[in-house]
C-alpha cells in the first residue's frame, strides 16, 4: 500500500497547485509563517467551489500558543459554522490547557458542533505535556487523525517517537507525520514509522513582480516582503510519485 499526501495549502492558489500535483486533500490555512491560521470565507468558498479534493480548513484564530481566551473560542465556533455551511470535508483543531494537556471539554464542544464533519488535530499535539496521554484523549474524543512531528523540530528528527505513536494508535486513529517532509526523507519516514499518511507544504518562494520597491518601509515582520510562499505543483507531484513507488 502506498502512502497518502496531504498538503498544507496557504491560499486558494496553493490548494489548486496541491490538487494539480496529485494530493489527496489540503489542510487549508493562512499565515504559514505563524504555523497556519484560519483562512478567509472567500478562500474557503472558492476552494470548495472549484476543487475536487478534500478541503479541511484549520480552525485557529491566531499564531502563538494553543491556550485560547473565551473570545478566541467564540471565533473558532463561528469559523466552524462557516466551514459547515460551505460543506467542507472536515476541519482541523487544536486546543490545550495551561498545563499542556488536551482541553478535552472545549474539544468536545467543537467536535459536536462540527458534526457531520470529521475532525482532525494539528500540531498542538506536539506541544502537549504527555503525548501518550494526549493521544488516548484524542482517540476517546473521536478525532480521526493527528498531525505530529513526534514532538521534535521536524518529522525526521522525531522518527522514533512517531513510530511509537503509530504502534500506540494501533489503527484507532491516523498518525500523520508532518514538518519538514520532502522527497529526501519521506521514504525513511514511511518505512521506519509505519505511517501511511503524510503532510507537507511543498512550498516555494515566489518573487514579486514589482519594479518599484520601497525598501525603507515595512508592512509586517517578515524579512523580505517582496516575495511570498506558494505550494509548488512540481514538488507535490514529486512527493506523490515517491509515495506511489513505496
Amino acid at each position: 500500500m502506498s502512502g497518502i499526501l496531504e498538503v498544507c495549502a496557504n491560499s486558494y492558489a496553493s490548494a489548486l497547485a496541491a490538487q494539480n500535483g496529485g494530493a489527496k486533500r489540503v489542510e487549508f490555512c493562512d499565515n504559514l509563517a505563524e504555523g497556519g491560521t484560519t483562512p478567509s470565507y472567500g478562500q474557503i468558498a472558492l476552494a470548495k467551489r472549484n476543487l475536487t479534493i478534500e478541503v479541511w480548513p484549520i480552525i485557529r484564530p491566531r499564531g502563538g500558543d494553543f491556550l485560547y481566551s473565551d473570545l478566541e473560542f467564540d471565533l473558532m465556533i463561528e469559523d466552524i459554522k462557516t466551514c459547515k455551511s460551505l460543506q467542507c470535508e472536515g476541519i482541523v483543531i487544536g486546543i490545550l490547557k495551561a498545563d499542556g494537556s488536551i482541553d478535552v471539554e472545549r474539544c468536545k464542544i467543537l467536535i459536536e458542533l462540527a458534526k457531520p464533519m470529521p475532525v482532525a488535530f494539528h500540531r498542538a499535539f506536539d506541544m502537549s505535556n504527555d503525548m501518550e496521554k494526549a493521544l488516548e484523549d484524542l482517540i476517546e474524543l473521536g478525532i480521526v487523525r493527528v498531525l505530529s512531528s513526534g514532538g521534535a523540530t521536524s518529522a525526521f528528527s522525531g522518527i522514533e517517537p512517531l513510530a511509537e505513536l503509530v504502534k500506540q494508535a494501533n489503527g484507532r486513529i491516523t498518525i500523520m507525520p508532518g514538518a519538514g517532509i520532502n522527497t529526501g526523507n519521506i521514504q525513511a519516514l514511511y518505512t521506519q514509522t509505519g505511517a501511511t499518511e503524510f503532510h507537507a507544504s511543498a512550498k516555494v518562494f515566489v518573487q514579486s513582480k514589482m519594479t518599484y520597491r520601497n525598501t525603507a518601509a515595512k508592512m509586517g515582520s517578515i524579512e523580505d516582503e517582496y516575495q511570498y510562499e506558494l505550494t509548488s505543483e512540481v514538488k507535490v507531484k514529486e512527493l506523490v510519485q515517491t509515495l506511489e513507488k513505496l
